[in-house]
C-alpha cells in the first residue's frame, strides 16, 4: 500500500516474489507506521518524509505539522468528552424497568441538534 501511494519505493523481490527491504526502507516503514498511528494523514507523512530527508533544514515546518496534529487531537478529545457527558447524563437519568420507558432509547431517538 505505501508503495502505491508513494511513501515507500518499490522494494526488490526474491525469486519467490517476497519483498526484500533494506535497512533504510525498514526504518522508513517504521517512520510511516508511527506517523500514521499518531494520526498524521498521508500528505502530512509525505511532507514529514521530505523534511526528514533534509536534516540540515530548520525544524520549524516539522513543528508546525506536529502542532496542527496536536490541535486536531485536542479537538477530538473535547468532542469525546462532550459525547461522554451527554451519555452519562442520559444513563444516570434512566431508571426504567422496561425499554419502552428507557430514557436512553428516547434520547437516541431525538433529532440531533447538530
Amino acid at each position: 500500500f505505501y508503495e502505491q501511494i508513494g511513501l515507500l519505493n518499490e522494494p526488490g523481490r526474491t525469486e519467490g516474489g517476497q519483498r526484500r527491504y533494506d535497512k533504510r526502507t525498514v526504518r522508513r516503514l517504521s517512520f510511516v507506521r508511527h506517523a500514521r498511528e499518531l494520526g498524521f494523514d498521508v500528505d502530512e507523512v509525505r511532507e514529514l518524509i521530505t523534511l526528514a530527508d533534509r536534516p540540515e533544514e530548520s525544524c520549524q515546518s516539522v513543528d508546525a505539522i506536529a502542532r496542527r496534529q496536536v490541535a486536531r487531537i485536542d479537538s477530538k478529545i473535547k468532542n469525546l468528552r462532550a459525547m461522554r457527558r451527554e451519555l452519562m447524563t442520559v444513563i444516570t437519568g434512566c431508571h426504567a424497568a422496561r425499554v419502552r420507558d428507557c430514557r436512553i432509547i428516547e434520547a437516541l431517538s431525538q433529532v440531533s441538534p447538530r
